[in-house]
């Protein structure tokens, strides 16, 4: 059972989320915050799998609630907004969120967040995606970068696939292995690197420049 605390200051976009979530058999709704700083003390002692949380409450926003609970708790983020903002995606990204989901997405949409982002994958569209490598591709450093000493060649190279949004089928069939390999790889990097999921090791690989603007070709 995944354990869920909806946090959002507006009572009818809570229940509404709760009748969802509410629908599903592997899924509970655990508590309910009507502001950050509610949210970071339901969080802390409740430890949910998952937290949906609203950008813009009273208190503290979303993004600093979601940094305290971060640092306080193992467990999931997923912001949740009406406000399609590079400003917040990116900023919620840095917070250690591990999706971004905006409020008009679909029931069915609501429900595979929790689980996408509970199994320790990563929640961001195709459109996000590509919209986090062109920021931080346009901000690249321009002189070469040396890759993570932590990582092996095999490694490296799944870093770098990573880094273009590419899914395990699709690692797997670009490096010539299976996708159980490529799940062990993953896996592997994103604890050498301490990274949450597959958004951060974006964020990382773009960064540091292990990656080229434009492109997905490593530096140096």
């Amino acid at each position: 059972m995944l354990r869920v605390l909806l946090a959002d200051d507006q009572d009818l976009v809570r229940a509404g989320f709760r009748v969802i979530l509410g629908m599903e058999d592997d899924v509970e709704v655990a508590g309910e915050a009507g502001d950050g700083l509610a949210a970071v003390d339901l969080a802390t002692r409740l430890r949910p799998d998952v937290v949906l949380m609203d950008v813009q409450m009273p208190g503290i926003d979303g993004l600093e609630a979601t940094r305290r609970i971060l640092a306080a708790v193992d467990t999931k983020v997923v912001i949740l907004t009406t406000f399609d903002r590079e400003d917040y995606l990116f900023e919620a990204l840095r917070s250690g969120a591990s999706g971004f989901l905006l409020k008009n997405a679909s029931p069915e949409d609501l429900v595979d967040a929790v689980r996408v982002v509970a199994r320790g994958d990563a929640l961001l569209s195709p459109e996000v995606t590509r919209r986090v490598i062109a920021r931080f591709s346009a901000g690249a450093p321009a002189a070469p970068a040396h890759r993570p000493p932590e990582l092996t060649d095999r490694e490296f190279e799944v870093l770098v696939q990573l880094a273009r949004g590419a899914s395990n089928a699709e690692i797997a069939a670009e490096l010539y292995l299976g996708e159980a390999t490529v799940k062990t790889h993953v896996s592997r990097v994103l604890t050498k690197l301490g990274l949450r999921d597959r958004t951060h090791a974006v964020v990382f690989a773009y960064e540091r420049g292990i990656v080229a603007p434009g492109g997905a070709e490593p530096l140096g």
